[in-house]
């Protein structure tokens, strides 16, 4: 589940970072789509193995509303922040000039 979680969130931080603020893809007009097809792919892909949050305010939604395990929780904060972590890291490696 902690590696499901991880890969779907840089996954998803990846694409979000490349479509919607990159400078190379102003003014497009499918970061829409591309963000949703990514999500989808996700749930489709891992949801049945993680729960398929990929975002931690998401994951403790779902805990609230009793749809994840609390005892599960830390492994949707802890794998979805890192995710994002190195998703935003790896952008910024990539593509230097974008601030």
């Amino acid at each position: 589940a902690f590696v499901a979680e991880f890969l779907f969130t840089f996954a998803l931080v990846y694409v979000v970072l490349n479509t919607a603020t990159a400078k190379c893809s102003a003014g497009n007009s499918y970061y829409g789509l591309a963000i949703g097809m990514t999500v989808m792919v996700g749930a489709f892909a891992v949801g049945a193995i993680g729960g398929g949050a990929f975002n931690p305010a998401v994951a403790v939604g779902a805990t609230v509303m009793k749809l994840l395990s609390f005892s599960q929780i830390w492994v949707h904060i802890v794998a979805d922040l890192g995710g994002g972590l190195v998703a935003g890291l790896v952008f910024k490696f990539l593509n230097p000039n974008d601030k």
